[in-house]
């Protein structure tokens, strides 16, 4: 860590990880903008990345400064930002993290990041990413995750919804899981982009995830990402209206996407207990069996 080390208040820490929950790089995007928004400064680095990384997954690149050529070493690293009381709704400091999914001691890299935890003191961990989905960009991009501390009517707040998957992961998972029972808040929000995009850079995806991020802390989404945003979709829009094969692809994901989010309200749907349900269903016998009763259509 850099020295003088910082005293941060009760930090929340907002992580992204690459490369597997950073598609169309959306965590590396909000994470960019959240640092200068909130002017960050460095707060450490791995002292020997190499212990953690294959440099033949992770290359190295070479660059010129000052006339000489110089090498960035990829690396894990963590900034931070003091924030003035009042000017956000927790009054909590942040860290910014920048994971590196390891290849080899990954319990020593596990454990390196819990540190850093305990170190600081640290109130919630919230992972930012995006995954592929079967999704449409026609239809609102869905946020899954939310805070496991937090009851389903808070993440439906967040307009957020649970994840449900199960599969292979990351081994960074174990952060929220050996954090979460020493008494600090695990979250995620993890944006679903449509799979046909295939964007480098996806701000459809980085406007969605501020938007979520917007529920938590007094922040709009960056307007140069929403111009960029829309941007993407207009192109988007003009690649389908030439591609009739990719329109009707489309098409079925926008019906299975509407159908989804049908059987989710049905699900959400308030159950009637059984003693109501039958009481109404003998009312509705009686009217229908005894004539003398009036009835208005």
């Amino acid at each position: 860590m850099n020295e003088p080390v910082p005293e941060l208040r009760e930090p929340h820490v907002l992580a992204m990880l690459r490369p597997w929950i950073d598609i169309g790089s959306v965590g590396s995007l909000v994470i960019a903008w959240l640092e200068a928004h909130y002017q960050a400064k460095e707060l450490g680095k791995l002292v020997r990345p190499g212990e953690f990384f294959d440099f033949t997954r992770y290359r190295p690149t070479t660059y010129m400064q000052d006339g000489q050529r110089l090498m960035a070493i990829p690396n894990t690293t963590a900034t931070y930002s003091l924030q003035e009381t009042g000017k956000q709704e927790t009054g909590n400091d942040f860290i910014f993290l920048h994971l590196l999914e390891p290849h080899n001691h990954s319990e020593d890299y596990i454990d390196s990041v819990l540190q850093l935890m305990t170190r600081f003191n640290v109130k919630r961990y919230c992972l930012l990413g995006s995954m592929y989905d079967y999704a449409p960009h026609t239809r609102p991009l869905i946020v899954t995750g939310g805070p496991a501390q937090r009851s389903q009517q808070e993440t439906n707040r967040m307009n957020i919804r649970r994840s449900v998957y199960q599969g292979p992961t990351t081994i960074t998972s174990l952060i929220s899981q050996l954090a979460a029972p020493t008494g600090v808040e695990t979250m995620s929000l993890i944006v679903h982009l449509p799979q046909y995009t295939q964007l480098d850079e996806d701000y459809m995806g980085a406007v969605r995830v501020m938007e979520a991020l917007g529920t938590l802390y007094d922040i709009k989404p960056d307007q140069s990402y929403i111009a960029k945003a829309q941007k993407q979709r207009e192109q988007i829009d003009a690649t389908l209206n030439e591609n009739a094969q990719l329109k009707s692809i489309v098409e079925q994901l926008e019906n299975h996407y509407d159908a989804r989010a049908e059987r989710r309200r049905e699900e959400e749907t308030p159950r009637l207990s059984p003693e109501i349900e039958k009481f109404l269903a003998e009312m509705d016998k009686r009217f229908r069996d005894d004539p003398g009763i009036n009835r208005q259509d």
